[in-house]
Formats: structure tokens, sequence, C-alpha cells
């Protein structure tokens, strides 16, 4: 980690100008837990999106997309109100109105219009919101809005989550001081197609709003959408990136300039450090694993690689086992839908140790030095396709006894 990051605890974390964070315990799932947190940003914050794209996406997602993308300037975001415990996922046209009528709630209580509050929602799918407990507990995280919140923010929007992840960083923009900080939760049903579970990253930075729409998508897949813990998508992903403009920069408005690549570049390793810390706390992991394929043709085929790897239960559990059962891996490769794949010029190697070669076991190669690399807690896989320069990475995590405990209790 970068020297100019600053590690996530309470006391390290950086507060953002024009944004405020308030805690409440609703009691939505269970009694005394935080579970519900509210967002408040300044006039004219800047706020951009993306979603997951499963098409049973839940309520809330629904209507926050509505409320974000309008075409009326006059009326900016100023809130953002999470729950979780209940995902208010497959509930109909009754999910969505228990969100709207959590907006307009919050809406009366900031004094703004209810199209400048999205709402978001995480836990279990399938059972409506308990709306009265929601709308009840709206005023206490209203009074207890502060510039200081993160860490709290972290812990209320955990589901099975074991730890917070959240994470400041500060650079120097154009001469001014800018900071970022962003929280994140996700521990299973992680294989997004565009961000995380959910993911809260806010600047002080000065960025106009096409470019912060362009930025966010960017971002999310150089980052978000490179995780996989389980390849499950989610029915209620959402990363949203909040830019406030009160660090003093002068407001960036080109794509091509400096500025906007620097500011991408910290945003993006924020990111990044919260989708590795997703990936490292994936419901009952023990191992956080590394698949590079390099040499592609394109993009894309490295990509299918890469998760027909990563998404592997055979893969996985051989991985927990610390078992060098390598040949799932070479099985993975072979069917990740890459028709003319000429395995004779694949290389496969387990961090340092060239396992295969010339479409088979390397000739150095020893299982003693494959369980040598497995019984570590961060593994590399790379592979080599030798027929390209496209390349890409993907982050996942082995399977465990505790996945499955873990997931078949998740109800109780």
């Amino acid at each position: 980690m970068s020297a100019n990051f600053l590690l996530a605890s309470l006391g390290q974390l950086l507060p953002i100008k024009g944004v405020y964070l308030g805690i409440a315990e609703a009691g939505i799932k269970q009694s005394n837990r935080k579970d519900l947190l509210l967002i408040t940003l300044d006039e004219d914050t800047n706020v951009a999106g993306v979603f997951t794209q499963n098409r049973f996406c839940a309520a809330p997602v629904i209507v926050a997309k509505e409320y974000l993308f309008k075409d009326n300037p006059r009326f900016p975001i100023r809130a953002l109100i999470v729950n979780t415990g209940n995902a208010n996922a497959g509930t109909g046209e009754e999910g969505i109105a228990h969100a709207r009528s959590i907006c307009a709630e919050l809406a009366r209580l900031l004094s703004c219009d209810v199209s400048q509050v999205l709402p978001f929602s995480t836990g279990v799918i399938m059972e409506l919101l308990p709306l009265e407990k929601i709308i009840s507990s709206l005023p206490k995280a209203v009074a207890n809005l502060k510039p200081d919140n993160w860490y709290a923010a972290a812990q209320a929007i955990m589901t099975t989550d074991i730890v917070p992840k959240v994470i400041s960083k500060k650079i120097l923009l154009g001469g001014a001081t800018v900071t970022i900080t962003g929280v994140a939760k996700g521990s299973g049903m992680i294989h997004p197609n565009m961000a995380t579970m959910l993911g809260y990253l806010a600047t002080d930075a000065a960025l106009c709003q096409p470019l912060l729409q362009q930025m966010v998508r960017d971002v999310a897949d150089n980052s978000f959408n490179r995780i996989t813990v389980d390849g499950d998508t989610s029915t209620n992903d959402a990363f949203i990136l909040i830019a406030t403009g009160q660090a003093g920069n002068v407001e960036i408005l080109n794509k091509d300039s400096i500025e906007y690549r620097e500011l991408e570049e910290a945003v993006t390793e924020v990111a990044v450090y919260l989708a590795k810390a997703i990936v490292q706390d994936g419901e009952g992991a023990t191992k956080f694993i590394t698949v590079s394929v390099e040499g592609g043709r394109v993009l894309d085929e490295c990509a299918k690689i890469a998760y027909a790897i990563a998404h592997s239960p055979l893969v996985k559990t051989a991985f927990f086992a610390s078992d060098p059962n390598l040949g799932r891996i070479l099985a993975a490769i072979g069917y990740a839908g890459v028709d003319d794949l000429d395995v004779r010029f694949v290389q496969l190697y387990l961090d340092d140790v060239l396992v295969v070669e010339n479409g088979k076991r390397a000739r150095n190669y020893s299982e003693e030095e494959g369980r040598r690399v497995m019984k570590k807690p961060e593994i590399t896989v790379r592979v080599v396709l030798n027929r390209g320069k496209d390349s890409t990475t993907v982050w996942t995590c082995d399977f465990s006894y505790d996945y499955i405990k873990i997931n078949s209790e998740y109800r109780s």
C-alpha cells in the first residue's frame, strides 16, 4: 500500500468537505445493530453512479436510477439513504412504493425534492421492507449527521461482512490538496457486472458532471468489475462517486487533461483497495487469489479465461485444501470459450513456479513446489497465452466449509 494511503481505522479517515454521514439502529433484521446510513451533500455537489445489470434488479435500484439520471439540473442529488438487513428486491410495485416513501419522508426532513434522495438496500431478497421501522429511524440518522462518521458508515452497511471496508487518500491536484474517502460492503453474492454490492466514494475535487459519470464507469471497470467471490451478480449492486468541488482546484472539464488523469488514477487506487478488501473478506475465505492472464489477442478472451478460473468451484476448493490439483485450472482455461486457443503455446505459473508449458506439465515442476505455493494466504495464478499483447487481472478467493455454512444459515 502506498504511503499516502490512510489505513481504515477510526481517527485516520479523512472527512470530505460537503459530505455528512448519519447512522441509526432501525432494527431491520436484528436489534442493537447499525443498519441505516444517511449521507447528505452540500448544494452544487455532483453525483454519478453505475448499477447492477441483473434483470431482477431491486426496487431501490429502479428508483435510484430514475432520480439520478433525471434531466433536471434544478434538483441535484442531496442525500443517499442506505439500509441493510433487507434488499427490497423481488418485491414488485409495493417494493418500489416503499423505496419512494422513504425518499419522500427524508426529503421532507431535509427540505428538498423527493428526486434529490437516492435509496439503496442490501440483505435478504423477496421480503418487503419494514417501512415503519425505517421511517421512524430517519430523524435519528439526521440528528447523527457528522463529517467524520466514515468508519461508522462502513459498519452500518455491513451484512455478512466480517470487517468494515473504508479508506482515505490525499493527492496534490493542480496546486490544491484533494481528499478521497470511500466505503464499500460485500462478502458474498459477488460477481458484479458494474461495481460491487454497495460502494460509495467521495472527493472534494471539482469535476464536471459528465466527466464524473465517465470516471465512475471507467473506475468500476478497473476495480469492482474485476472481482468475484462466487459468480453470483447481486440484485442490488451500486457504486456511487461523489464530487463536492470544495477542494479549491480549478474545475476539471477536459478528459485529456493531466488533472483528470491524476484524479482518476487516485480514485481507481481507492476503488481497487476496497474491491480487494471485499475479496479478502469473502464469505469463509482463507486465501486471496490473483488471476492474471497475459498475451491475449483481445481483452475479452483474457477476461473469459481469468473468470473461468476464478469462478470454478473445483479450482477454489483445491486452493482451500492447498491441493495442487492444477489440472482443474487447465480445464477452466480450455472451456472458457476461446475457440481457437492453441494450448501448445499456453504457459501456467503458480506464483513464480512454472507448472505448464507446451501443452503439458513443465519438465521441472514438482507437486511439492505447487503445494508450497498453495499453502500461502496470497497466491497468483498467471496464464500466458503467447498469442498477443492484451492482458487482464481478476481477484478472487477460495471456497471453504464456512462458505456453505454462512450461506445455508443466511436467513436464520
